[in-house]
C-alpha cells in the first residue's frame, strides 16, 4: 500500500462513488477498483461496500479513512517544510575559522547570516587551523576556512582568496642592527633577520619555512609563539621582525607602530573552504557557505582584507 492507493481511496469515500472518483481523478475506472483490491489483498479485509447511495467505508474502510487522511495530511505538511526549507533556509550551522581570519570575518558574517536568514543559527569556533581541520575530519563542524588545499579524500576543498605576505619591523630598528634597504626584502635578507614567527606545525611557518628550503635557505627564529597578537606586540618592542598576512598589521602600519616591507619574490596563500564529502550539506548550511563567498568578495573590495584578491574563479 502506498501513498499513491490512499489518495484514490480517500476520494472514493469522499465522492461516494468509484465512477465519480474515477472523473475526478481522471483515471479509468477499472483500474481505481483494481487498486481497491489490492488494497483489501494487503489488508484481508473489505474497505467498502455497495448501497443504493453509493459505496460507503466498512469498519476497516472507517480507520483507514481516518488514518489515511493524517498520512496525507502529514506528508503534504512535510512537502511544505522541505519546500520551504529551500525558500527560507533553517537550523544550526557550525563553523571553524582560524584565529587569523576570525577577526576580519567573523562579525560581518554572524550580521550578514542574521540579516538574510534569520532562521539560521550560525556558531564559529576559531582556533588554529590543524584543529579546524581536525574539527573537519570528526564532522564537529560542518563548513571551515582554512590556508590551503587539505589532500583528502573525506573534505571537499574550494580555494576563493589568495593573500600575501608582508615583512613587519619596529619603526626604529632593533639594538646594534639597521633595518634592511630598500621596500623590498627578498629570501636572503630575511634568513639575516631575527624572526618571530609561529612555531613549526603552523600553517603558515610550514609555508614560510617550505619557501626557503625551495631557495635553499634557513629561516632564523629568535622566538617563536602561536598568536599573531603576541607576535606584532614583540615586534613592535624591537625584538625582532615577522613575516604575516598583509591584513595583520595594517592597523599598526597605519598608527605608526610597525613599518612594512614586501617580500621580493612575492609570497601569497590560498583561503579555501572546506566541507567533509560524507554527507550531504543542508540548505542552512549551502546558505552560510553562500554568504561566506559573498563575505569575502565584500571584504576584498572595501579593501577591509588588505592586500587579497579573490581568485579567478570567484
Amino acid at each position: 500500500m502506498d501513498l499513491r492507493q490512499l489518495r484514490y481511496f480517500v476520494a472514493i469515500v469522499q465522492c461516494g462513488s468509484i465512477s465519480r472518483a474515477s472523473l475526478q481523478l481522471n483515471i479509468a475506472q477499472p483500474a481505481l477498483s483494481l487498486h481497491i483490491r489490492n488494497m483489501e489483498a494487503d489488508l484481508g479485509l473489505p474497505l467498502l461496500f455497495r448501497t443504493p447511495q453509493g459505496v460507503q467505508p466498512t469498519e476497516a474502510g472507517l480507520i483507514l479513512l481516518r488514518n489515511a487522511r493524517l498520512i496525507i495530511e502529514q506528508f503534504e505538511v512535510a512537502q511544505r517544510e522541505i519546500r520551504g526549507s529551500a525558500a527560507e533556509p533553517s537550523g544550526e550551522v557550525r563553523l571553524g575559522l582560524p584565529s587569523s581570519i576570525s577577526p576580519l570575518l567573523g562579525v560581518p558574517l554572524v550580521l550578514a547570516a542574521r540579516a538574510r536568514f534569520p532562521k539560521v543559527t550560525l556558531r564559529i569556533a576559531e582556533a588554529m587551523s590543524g584543529y579546524v581541520l581536525d574539527w573537519l575530519r570528526q564532522g564537529r563542524v560542518d563548513l571551515g576556512l582554512l590556508y590551503g588545499l587539505p589532500e583528502d579524500r573525506e573534505l571537499r576543498a574550494t580555494g576563493l582568496l589568495v593573500e600575501t605576505l608582508v615583512v613587519y619591523g619596529a619603526p626604529e630598528p632593533p639594538d646594534g642592527r639597521s633595518h634592511p634597504e630598500g621596500d623590498a626584502l627578498s629570501f636572503a635578507d630575511l634568513a639575516a633577520l631575527p624572526l618571530i614567527l609561529p612555531s613549526p606545525g603552523h600553517g603558515l611557518r610550514d609555508l614560510l619555512d617550505a619557501a626557503a628550503t625551495a631557495r635553499g635557505i634557513r629561516l632564523a627564529t629568535a622566538i617563536d609563539i602561536d598568536a599573531y597578537g603576541a607576535i606584532k606586540q614583540l615586534v613592535e618592542r624591537r625584538l625582532g621582525y615577522s613575516i604575516l598576512p598583509g591584513h595583520a598589521g595594517r592597523r599598526e602600519v597605519e598608527d605608526g607602530r610597525l613599518r612594512a616591507w614586501a617580500v621580493d619574490p612575492p609570497l601569497t596563500r590560498m583561503v579555501s573552504l572546506v566541507q567533509p564529502t560524507d554527507r550531504p550539506p543542508t540548505q542552512a548550511v549551502k546558505a552560510v557557505e553562500g554568504l561566506c563567498r559573498a563575505t569575502l568578495r565584500d571584504l576584498v573590495r572595501s579593501g577591509e582584507w588588505h592586500m587579497a584578491r579573490m581568485r579567478t574563479s570567484e
